[in-house]
């Protein structure tokens, strides 16, 4: 059998014929695919030693220019092996390096856990008590250590949170990227993997080995033993809650885009495989619908929408564009495919918003100012500065509201700043950081997708822009964003100028707050049986609202 070696990061034995991605995942070696394998997006290349290209059958591919291919470079989605080979993978992605938002608005509540303890001096035990069951007895008097967990399942990021339940302090937080994210990147391609036992199995097994390495990561730094924590609260979209249950996610493929299951409800920890208490309980807020989920409860309770007066816009930005419009307590929800573009995915020089990766883009007088993560020489661009970059070039007229590239002779621009990429222009942010015109687009699809959710939501319930006291973005990837140029490449509309406020990882917080005031659930899982939720995509003349949608 080959040997595949991934110099500095494992080795793996496959069959002739099998791709160098397929052998990573069996090394445990994380090369992301954000297509999932299909050829499409160019972002798993990887070097073979030239010693060994002779065992590597590669197709040639638009995504791997001859100077590259020369070079060693395929992608490993496509190269299959024949014979013993090294690949050189570079700098891997690290969670360290990432900025992952832990924190947000959170909601007001009183201290009221699901989960107490009580010592019993006859016997010399502590009672612990989920809601009124009995779970365990403890011996000696162990009332002092009760902790809980809450946990934002975010299709790209994960956030674990570490909370003493007895006084409601915050003992810590973990972030991570979300580790299925190397075999399938967006919700639908995860729905198709995890469709198939051993794609589910898998899914559900490399996020619970994350989340028990966070948990013992947490639980190490706060001095505590993770057998004291009793609780973990699982807040997520649909998708995630079935991935992270190892319920299959098939129905929600296809039509009716039925849940398997709706949330609400109590898991025993152990039957999950999680380094908790043997005795502890998972909770599952509830979900609104098929492409609405928990996460938006969640942050919904954050918000207080439900209490909130006159009209609010609450969004949450990222792989998914989910959002909510409250009139007076009434509740509105959609759901729209942003695509993986904001996480900057299938954009040329995209990469995750980790050290090295433009954040800022400012366009002035002739001049770029670009902001780079932790410093240093630009390697890629994120979400946020790919949102920048892409307002200020229209701002600036490189690019027409059409989202094609001016001609350099119709700008006052300088021409150095335009460069040719594979025979088509491309505008160069610094020496190795560029927007081709097909990045532009990728940028419009994303956040057409956003805005026709916005409009169709607004337009089914009578609201006009002018109307919108308040609009709330969420979300890690938000938190990040300028206001001014969400309006200006047209995701908002203007007329939200001066309304906007970032709240950050609602899903996070609203998690924190089921866990610390247990009263929520049953009011929450009540109010979310009366929103509103639109299947936009059965909704006639969405189509059309989305290409209009497109225009800058």
């Amino acid at each position: 059998m080959p040997s595949v070696n991934f110099t500095g990061y494992g080795v793996a034995e496959v069959q002739c014929g099998a791709t160098i991605l397929e052998a990573s995942r069996l090394a445990g070696v994380v090369i992301e695919s954000p297509c999932g394998g299909a050829g499409v997006c160019g972002k798993c290349k990887a070097r073979i030693d030239m010693l060994d290209i002779h065992n590597v059958e590669s197709p040639a591919n638009r995504f791997l220019p001859e100077t590259e291919r020369a070079q060693g470079y395929v992608l490993s989605c496509e190269a299959k092996v024949s014979g013993d080979i090294t690949v050189f993978l570079g700098n891997q992605e690290d969670n360290a390096s990432l900025q992952i938002l832990s924190g947000g608005k959170e909601a007001e509540l009183s201290l009221s856990p699901h989960i107490t303890k009580r010592y019993d001096v006859d016997s010399n035990a502590t009672l612990v008590y989920g809601g009124e069951t009995l779970l365990l007895r403890e011996t000696g008097n162990t009332a002092s250590a009760n902790y809980g967990l809450s946990l934002d399942i975010g299709t790209t990021t994960l956030v674990l949170t570490l909370v003493n339940l007895n006084n409601g302090e915050e003992l810590g937080s973990a972030s991570a990227l979300n580790p299925q994210a190397v075999y399938a990147q967006d919700v639908l391609s995860r729905i198709k993997f995890a469709s198939e036992d051993d794609g589910l199995r898998q899914m559900q097994d490399v996020l619970t080995a994350e989340l028990n390495r966070m948990t013992d990561e947490l639980a190490s730094r706060s001095g505590i033993d993770t057998e004291n924590i009793y609780e973990t609260v699982y807040s997520g979209n649909t998708c995630m809650l079935h991935l992270a249950t190892g319920t299959s996610p098939k129905s929600l493929g296809k039509y009716p885009y039925t849940p398997a299951i709706r949330g609400g409800q109590e898991i025993p920890a152990e039957t999950l495989g999680l380094n908790i208490s043997k005795h502890g309980l998972v909770y599952l807020p509830p979900i609104i619908s098929p492409y609405v989920g928990a996460d938006i409860t969640s942050g919904l309770l954050a918000v207080s929408l439900f209490e909130r007066r006159g009209i609010t816009l609450f969004i949450d930005i990222g792989t998914n564009g989910e959002m909510a419009l409250g009139v007076d307590g009434k509740v509105f929800a959609a759901s729209t495919a942003a695509g993986p573009a904001f996480e900057g995915m299938n954009i040329s020089c995209g990469m995750r918003a980790g050290a090295g990766a433009i954040e800022r883009v400012e366009i002035s007088g002739g001049k770029i100012t670009t902001k780079v993560i932790g410093g240093g020489t630009p390697t890629g661009i994120c979400g946020s500065g790919l949102i920048d970059a892409a307002g200020e070039l229209v701002v600036n007229g490189i690019v027409g509201k059409n989202g094609r590239f001016s001609p350099p002779e119709n700008t006052a621009f300088p021409s150095a700043f335009i460069k040719t990429e594979d025979g088509k222009n491309a505008f160069r942010l610094a020496d190795n950081v560029y927007l081709t015109q097909n990045d532009i687009r990728q940028i419009q699809l994303a956040k057409g997708a956003v805005r026709a959710g916005i409009e169709f939501l607004m337009k089914e319930h009578g609201t006009k822009p002018q109307d919108v006291d308040s609009v709330l973005i969420a979300g890690s990837f938000g938190y990040h964003l300028r206001a001014e140029s969400l309006i200006n490449i047209g995701l908002l509309q203007k007329e939200f100028y001066g309304k906007i406020e970032f709240v950050g990882n609602t899903s996070g917080t609203g998690g924190k707050a089921f866990l610390l005031d247990s009263r929520h659930r049953k009011e929450m899982e009540e109010k979310v049986k009366t929103i509103s939720a639109l299947e936009l995509a059965n909704m006639p003349d969405f189509d059309r609202l989305f290409v209009k949608c497109l225009n800058f």
